[in-house]
């Protein structure tokens, strides 16, 4: 049998048991009886049964009609085929009412209930086969996260299906919360590398002096607290890809350590002499103008060029507004079925305006506020009043005066910092974990835009 099912035949007549029994041997990988409902329901605990033939009338407490709904209950992908007498047609309506797939009238047809039999296994085998496509599809939208259709966004995806069957290094540049640790994680998924690790370090996340130890590792004894050798990022990933979030947050010294790196794949554990080899791709990522950083000395020159064999742009939610609905539907989906809840919907002037907001913290900020809204409303319906204030006076899109891209960028970037430090009761160190920057990324931009 290509396919092992199994089918649970009640009937309170044992002829008729025992000639369905033979009868459908060639149907089923096992085939087992039932004299009652009460002895079907101890069967169907014990195993598993696709199928199930049974009689309407059955001895004892429980008939036929009760049976289906007590299996469905249990089981509700079981195919249930009830037989019944002459006469009793009505019942088999009422079965079929309470998820019986069919019914056959007796007396029973062995050559019809063979084919009527196959058919429901073929149905089976096809609700089966549908039930693991979508639990695919739904496993490689988790493991990418990408969801988009406007044309900025086809041609990153475009560059990233060119780019993952390589090993060359890829730096990832856009605002905070668009998603370029997914974009990475695409890079990683599909090359010849994703049965390999995938390792993740945010170099604003590390003070400088932990920074080298976590990303080459370090020998027994090499520093106070240096208990047990420890491998760092570069060995874990190891056949596989390590991305740098944040590059543009790494200090000078591991700037040169990471050209070194880039330029022999060889590297030292702190407090060891050995060389070992690196073989781990390179991708990083940055919210920040790294031209700019390289013009003011701040990072590398050299070590820009090394990282930016590929460059990816990911354009803010701002520049795929068209993206808008469909992202909101993707996550309305997801938190409904996260946190089981009936699933929602938005009114159409909720949507404008989603559509028309400027969106300072990117998809970041949509996810969450989409799971706020399905925990925290009742209503099957979003509307516009439900949204919070900060998007109750948004300007539709393309009613405000066009004014420089970098002006735009910044006074957003001030607004987004203000509101979290607000939200975060002025803890510094809490703003930036909100914001996912690095601390000191954080007292740059305060000082920057002269907020105290």
């Amino acid at each position: 049998m290509e396919h092992d099912y199994g089918i649970l035949i009640v009937d309170d007549e044992p002829n008729i048991r025992s000639g369905l029994a033979k009868g459908l041997v060639k149907e089923a990988a096992r085939i087992e009886t039932a004299g009652d409902a009460e002895e079907a329901l101890r069967k169907f605990a014990e195993r598993a049964f696709q199928l199930v033939i049974a009689d309407v009338r059955l001895p004892g407490d429980l008939d036929g009609l009760e049976l289906v709904s007590r299996l469905l209950q249990e089981e509700p992908e079981t195919i249930v085929i009830v037989i019944t007498a002459q006469g009793t047609v009505e019942m088999a309506v009422e079965a079929m009412r309470r998820g019986a797939y069919d019914f056959i009238s007796k007396p029973v047809d062995l050559a019809l209930i063979r084919q009527q039999v196959q058919k429901a296994l073929t149905h089976h085998r096809l609700q089966e086969e549908n039930r693991q496509l979508r639990s695919r599809l739904i496993a490689a939208d988790e493991i990418c996260g990408i969801i988009g259709n406007c044309t900025a966004f086809r041609d990153v995806i475009r560059l990233v299906q060119q780019v993952a069957s390589t090993d060359a290094t890829v730096l990832i540049r856009g605002e905070s919360g668009t998603g370029k640790e997914l974009i990475a994680r695409a890079l990683h998924d599909l090359s010849d590398r994703s049965s390999g690790p995938f390792v993740a370090v945010n170099l604003g996340a590390f003070p400088e002096s932990l920074l080298e130890s976590e990303l080459f590792g370090h020998e027994i004894g090499s520093f106070t607290g240096a208990t047990r050798r420890k491998p760092g990022c570069f060995e874990q990933a190891r056949r596989g890809t390590l991305f740098l979030d944040e590059i543009t947050e790494m200090p000078a010294k591991s700037q040169v350590d990471l050209l070194r790196i880039l330029e022999t794949n060889r590297f030292v554990r702190v407090g060891g002499e050995e060389s070992l080899t690196s073989d781990a791709r390179i991708v990083s990522a940055t919210n920040r103008n790294i031209l700019k950083l390289v013009e003011e000395g701040r990072f590398r020159e050299d070590l820009y060029y090394r990282l930016n064999i590929v460059p990816i742009e990911v354009p803010s939610l701002r520049q795929r507004r068209e993206d808008i609905p469909l992202l909101v539907e993707h996550f309305l989906n997801h938190f409904c079925q996260h946190h089981r809840r009936p699933l929602k919907a938005f009114a159409d002037d909720a949507m404008q305006k989603l559509v028309s907001a400027h969106w300072p913290g990117n998809v970041r900020q949509l996810r969450n506020l989409i799971e706020r809204l399905v925990v925290t409303e009742q209503a099957d319906v979003i509307t516009s009043q439900m949204l919070p204030s900060e998007l109750q006076s948004t300007i539709p899109f393309g009613a405000a005066r066009i004014v420089p891209l970098a002006e735009t960028a910044e006074a957003a970037e001030k607004q987004a910092i203000q509101a979290a430090l607000s939200q975060c009761e002025f803890h510094r160190e809490k703003t930036a974990k909100a914001l996912d920057i690095s601390l000191r990324t954080l007292h740059y931009k305060m000082s920057r835009y002269g907020l105290h």
